[in-house]
């Protein structure tokens, strides 16, 4: 059985949808997980999508979620929470870097000369910029204790046509800089791939399908805690380094270590 007890991991954007997921699923298997989101609430129990939610959903599981309010366009909030960790847990296992901002309204089914160039920020700033700072803070962590992965959540959309051209553009930048980190990286022990969940019971998938805009079946609806168990079943493997600067789907990586999805 997959054990992290004592691993430390970070994951981006994790209020809510795939991110909280993959806290969910690190925590199941006794991981300490600092996750990051915008939004608080106060209330008892927390308002859904907020940090205090996934706080409250983890703790359930098991492991010790912490939440921490960043901003993922402000480097120095980044760089303020590797510190965090590397003083406090004094080690990095893994990074999951899933900070996304989905543009509203969101930029499908038009031509990309009919979205608001600001998609592109949205889409390719804070998600692929994102990517990138949070793995500069992150490496040196990782390379001085000579282990750690990094695993950066893309989609099909890096390898065929999702929503849009900007989407499409930000997931095929995930996947390429995946592979290029894992090169780099190589000759420290720390290793880096592409991860792809299939279509993922988030919030955000299950109102589009509420507003008739998508559709979902029991073959194809992954749970968001699968993709957590995915990455923890990939972090515990003795022989991680062989699938290093790989693009998987959340289903391959299922099939190879015979995990169950929650739902």
């Amino acid at each position: 059985m997959t054990d992290l007890t004592g691993k430390v991991a970070v994951v981006t954007g994790a209020s809510k949808g795939i991110g909280k997921g993959i806290v969910e699923g690190l925590c199941e298997y006794g991981c300490t997980v600092y996750f990051t989101g915008r939004s608080r609430s106060d209330n008892i129990p927390p308002d859904p999508m907020t940090l205090e939610a996934t706080e409250a959903s983890a703790s359930a599981l098991g492991g010790r979620p912490i939440p921490v309010q960043v901003d993922h366009n402000n480097d120095h909030e980044v760089e303020a929470l590797f510190n965090r960790v590397a003083v406090e847990a004094g080690r990095l296992d893994i990074l999951v870097n899933n900070v996304y901002q989905i543009p509203n309204p969101p930029a499908m089914n038009k031509g990309f000369w009919e979205h608001p160039i600001s998609v592109w920020d949205d889409q390719c700033g804070v998600g692929l910029r994102g990517y990138y700072t949070a793995s500069v803070f992150a490496a040196p962590i990782m390379i001085k204790a000579g282990q750690g992965l990094i695993v950066n959540i893309s989609s099909r959309g890096g390898r065929e046509y999702v929503f849009s051209a900007s989407y499409g553009v930000g997931k095929a930048g995930v996947d390429r800089m995946a592979k290029d980190f894992a090169h780099e990286l190589a000759p420290f022990g720390v290793s880096a791939l592409s991860l792809s969940p299939s279509k993922v019971k988030t919030e955000f998938i299950l109102d589009m399908v509420a507003q008739g805009k998508m559709t979902l079946t029991g073959d194809d609806a992954q749970s968001v805690r699968l993709s957590g168990r995915a990455i923890a079943a990939l972090s515990a493997d003795p022989d991680i380094a062989v699938r290093s600067g790989q693009i998987l789907t959340v289903t391959e990586v299922q099939a190879a270590y015979g995990l169950i999805d929650p739902d």
